[in-house]
Order: structure tokens, then C-alpha cells, then sequence
């Protein structure tokens, strides 16, 4: 058996192992609720969904299906994956569109409102919450994800899986939360998010779209604190699992531009199709994540490819062709056929530059931060030739939590998923293999950092009233007839309260008897062998005031 991340010897001792389960899967009171009415029939169908599985294994040599996972930063519903809505909003995305096409098309996909809490439900197929993720911040925090957290990248790497991940982390500074000590065998990753990477330039300021970071742009007659603006950033990263990091392309004293940053997307491009070609190529199956930085970008390009122009959509449009290299590479390495792939977004577009970027809310209000439908609906499809449906799609509701279980599942590695703290996510496999109607929720909590903000069940929508004030003002929304979330239905469904605050009960017990674990905590930087000066510096004065 093949062992990864924090199985490996020479991993971080405060690693928690991967330990086969001996008890059932701890879920939300709501999926055991629903369980209560319906879980003879899902039964009854997973021994069809277990036939299925080992049919699929047996005529593909007893070889396990691989799974590629590219997740997107930043675009709403409508903006990737739809000839029509390309004419509407004045960019291309050809390849995703003929992707989609391939598959199924997940019409009712919800995430977290923003990236760090997103991610982090994919990984480990929990609420963020319940693992102290809030949002990880741009700067220097000393915080991330912590190692007792089981991420599925550990339980697919104990099945014998290789472990690839490639592009944006943002799950924390610390060395316990690095991907590499988190069940990636190999890992090419920025240690911060695009604010620092594309936002924080001088080029960035020239285009009016970052003020008083870059010091050419101001005078700052009355400055006092020097450090208060972030410095010594240490940008991208590479690392083997039970090794150090080492930061690349960036040396002492270097200044970080427009120029770097789209240096760094074009390498995790060139390093996504290697390590895709790498994988493909040996006997193991591989589970990969390339988690692009573009679209973000925040200067203009020297030439718009788009009919747009905007400084997102024009790299939106430029990361549709790089996505078709890595299906084209996927193809010629003949493993496509047993393949899984998703193509999703992480959250809603950055509203704070709409227009400009080129991107816009488009059919659902809101965007990244938000718990409205525009901030938390994101475009996803999913193929896996000879498995899933061509040309299908599904109107079922589905939570990016809900890859985690999935993947153990298909991966055969349920046996896996720990069993003593609640798992959010609900084993889809069902509807990717038998369709649309399979799905095993119709309801999602959103939170807002730590606060729940609103509750999806079925085709209502509920925001949770504000304390003090009574359940009762709680609005509630039809989001087939107000997409947009701006007439709420007081009288009409006014039945709907109580089974609201059901819910929110059901979900709080829960809580009750499995608390919250706490976020990670450490030494930032500490892992990575090069640190520049002006790094070493800035984690000084991190700990100097502590």
C-alpha cells in the first residue's frame, strides 16, 4: 500500500494519520433526517451503485478510476461552459463549452461565498467552520489548516493513489497546513492569495485598481508605521511530501510585478501538463488538482483577446485554451477514458471590480463573500466517459463538500472518511452514475465566515433574521420565481418558518455534540529552507508585538 502526506515517515510528527473507520459516517442532522425517510431506498440502490463500480473497475483492468479536479477562481453562474452566454457577455470559452457537452452538467452546484472556505470543503468535505477556517488571510497570520484534519487528498493517497497539486492553496502559512503535509506526494503552490499576487504591484496601482499599497503612488507625508502595509511575502513554493518547501523565482530583494505574476500562471500551466503527463504514466492512479490563479488580474493586458476586454474576462478566455492542453495532454496519455474530471468555479465573481473586469452578476445577485445565490452558485461539470452521461444534466442540488465523499467512494476508499467528527459531505455517486433526480440533499447552510447567513431547501431560500430579532422576520425566498433574491415571500410561505428553524436547530445540536475544531496555529514560514531576508524580517516582526 502506497502511503502519502502524513502517512509517509518522514512526515510531520503532529500529522494525524488516516484510521479506517469502525463506526458509520457522522452526518448533519438534516442528511440523517432525510436519511430517516429515505435510507432503505438508497440502500437498496447503492448495492446496484457497488455493481456498478466494480464493473467499471473490471473493464478497465481492475485499475481504479484517476480524478482531475480543476477549480477556477472567482466566476459566477453563466459565465463559463454556455455558447449562449458567451454572446452575452463578449468572451469565449470554446473548450469549456465543448466540455460540457461531455458530461453533466451540475445546475444547481452551491460552494462557500469565498476561497479559502470553499477549498477547504472540497478537501476535507466539511463545513469550514467546523474546521476554524473563516478566511485566511493576505498577510502574515500564523494560522491555517490543521493537521488533524482529514483531507482527500490523504485518504486517496492511503488507497494508493499518486497525490498531485498544482496552482493556488490558500488554506494558511503555517508548515502543518502546507499541501505537501496535507497528503500531496507533490506540490507546486503561492503561499498567499492573488490580493498579494496580483493586486499588490505597482502595475496594479498605475491601473487604479490598488491604492496606498505601491509607495510610488502616494506621498504618505504622515506615516508612522512602516510595516503596515505587508512586506516579505514569500510567493510561490514548491515541495515533496516529507520535505521542505523552497521558494522559486523570486530573489532577495526582488520586487514582485505584473510581469512575475503572469510568470507564475504560465509555469503551474507548463507544471500541471508535466505532472499530468508524469502520472498518467505510471501504474498508479492519480487524483490532481490544478487550481488555476487566473482569471484574477488586475492590469490591463497589452492586447484584449476578448470582445470584452475586461481584465478578468480577457483571462478567463486565455485560461479556457490552457484548460484544453491539459485535456488534450490527458487524452494522449490514454488515460482519459478512466478518468473523472470536474471543471467548477470556487465562488461568485469579485463584485468590487464588476464592469471593469469584464465579468458581472449576470443572472444570480451577489458575488465572492456573500451568501446570496450570485456569491455561492458557480458553473461545474463533471465527465467521465462511459460512466456519466453524455449531453445530461442535473437540476439536484450538490455541495462542493459533497466531492469528498464522492471521490472516496468511486476511489473505494469510504472506509477511509473519519468517523469521529461530523463529514458535510453526501456521497453523490448515485447521481453521477443514474442522473438527474439521484441526489441524496435539497437543502445547503451558508455561512458567512462564522455566521450561518442563509439556508437553501429545495427551491426556497431563508436569511436568517439578525440577532434579537425573531425567527418569524426571517425573509424567505423562491429562487425559481426571484433568482435574484430580491422579493421576499413573508405571507406566502410563511408555513416554511418553522421548518426552518428546524433546520437550524437540527444543524446547532449537531454542533452541540461535535464542536468545532480550532484553526491551525504556528510559526509562519517555518518549512521552507530559502527563506529571502526580507521574509525572515517580516516573520520577525510578526512575533515581535506577541
Amino acid at each position: 500500500m502506497k502511503l502519502a502526506g502524513p502517512l509517509l515517515a518522514a512526515s510531520l510528527a503532529a500529522a494525524a494519520p488516516v484510521i479506517a473507520q469502525d463506526g458509520p459516517i457522522i452526518h448533519d442532522g438534516e442528511f440523517e433526517f432525510l436519511r430517516a425517510q429515505f435510507g432503505e431506498q438508497w440502500d437498496a440502490q447503492d448495492v446496484g451503485i457497488d455493481a456498478r463500480l466494480a464493473e467499471i473497475r473490471a473493464a478497465n483492468g481492475d485499475a481504479p478510476p484517476n480524478i482531475l479536479y480543476i477549480l477556477t477562481d472567482d466566476v459566477s453562474f453563466g459565465q463559463m461552459g454556455s455558447r449562449k452566454m458567451n454572446y452575452v457577455t463578449g468572451f469565449d470559452t470554446p473548450n469549456i463549452n465543448e466540455f460540457a457537452t461531455e458530461g453533466m452538467s451540475l445546475m444547481r452546484m452551491y460552494t462557500e461565498p469565498s476561497c479559502t472556505p470553499t477549498r477547504t470543503a472540497m478537501l476535507t468535505g466539511r463545513h469550514p467552520i467546523r474546521a476554524g477556517v473563516e478566511e485566511v488571510k493576505v498577510a502574515l497570520v500564523g494560522e491555517g489548516l490543521l493537521s488533524e484534519e482529514v483531507t482527500i487528498a490523504e485518504i486517496l493517497g492511503e488507497s494508493g493513489y499518486n497525490t498531485v497539486h498544482v496552482g493556488k492553496w490558500h488554506q494558511g502559512d503555517i508548515e502543518q497546513a502546507y499541501p505537501h503535509n496535507q497528503g500531496f506526494d507533490w506540490a507546486a503552490f503561492p503561499l498567499h492569495q492573488q490580493v498579494q499576487l496580483s493586486l499588490m504591484t505597482r502595475e496594479a496601482m498605475e491601473a487604479n485598481n490598488m491604492l496606498g499599497y505601491h509607495l510610488s503612488g502616494q506621498r504618505n507625508q504622515f506615516q508612522i508605521d512602516e510595516r503596515f502595509r505587508p512586506y516579505g511575502l514569500v510567493t510561490g513554493v514548491e515541495a515533496e511530501a516529507g520535505g521542505q518547501a523552497r521558494e522559486v523565482e523570486m530573489e532577495a530583494g526582488e520586487e514582485w510585478t505584473q510581469a512575475k505574476y503572469e510568470e507564475m500562471n504560465q509555469r503551474y500551466q507548463r507544471q500541471a501538463l508535466e505532472q499530468l503527463e508524469r502520472v498518467a504514466a505510471e501504474d498508479e492512479p492519480f487524483f490532481m488538482q490544478y487550481w488555476p490563479l487566473y482569471p484574477l488580474n488586475f492590469a490591463y493586458p497589452e492586447q484584449a483577446v476578448s470582445r470584452n476586454g475586461g481584465f478578468h474576462a480577457d483571462k478567463l478566455q486565455v485560461l479556457d485554451g490552457w484548460i484544453r492542453e491539459v485535456l488534450a495532454k490527458l487524452e494522449e496519455s490514454g488515460k482519459a477514458d478512466n478518468t473523472l474530471v470536474i471543471i467548477m468555479a470556487d465562488n461568485g465573481l469579485m463584485y468590487h471590480y464588476e464592469g471593469t473586469s469584464g465579468l458581472n452578476q449576470l443572472i444570480y445577485r451577489g458575488g465572492k463573500t456573500q451568501h446570496l445565490e450570485g456569491g455561492v452558485r458557480v458553473d461545474a461539470y463533471v465527465r467521465w466517459p462511459g460512466v456519466i452521461e453524455e449531453g445530461s444534466a442535473a437540476g439536484d442540488i450538490i455541495h462542493v463538500s459533497d466531492l469528498f465523499t464522492t471521490f472516496a467512494r468511486i476511489a473505494d476508499a469510504t472506509d477511509l472518511i473519519p468517523w469521529d467528527r461530523v463529514i458535510d459531505g453526501i456521497d453523490q455517486t448515485a447521481l453521477l452514475l443514474e442522473g438527474e433526480g439521484n441526489s441524496r440533499r435539497d437543502y445547503v447552510y451558508v455561512y458567512e465566515g462564522p455566521v450561518l447567513r442563509s439556508i437553501v431547501k429545495q427551491e426556497f431560500k431563508m436569511h436568517l433574521a439578525a440577532p434579537g430579532q425573531p425567527g418569524a422576520a426571517a425573509p424567505v425566498f423562491n429562487v425559481y420565481r426571484d433568482p435574484r433574491e430580491e422579493h421576499p415571500l413573508v405571507g406566502y410561505s410563511l408555513w416554511s418558518g418553522a421548518s426552518f428553524q428546524d433546520m437550524v436547530k437540527r444543524h446547532q445540536k449537531r454542533i452541540e455534540s461535535y464542536p468545532h475544531l480550532p484553526l491551525g496555529k504556528g510559526v509562519p514560514y517555518e518549512g521552507i529552507e530559502n527563506l529571502r531576508p526580507e521574509s525572515e524580517l517580516a516573520r520577525e516582526v510578526f512575533a515581535s508585538w506577541q
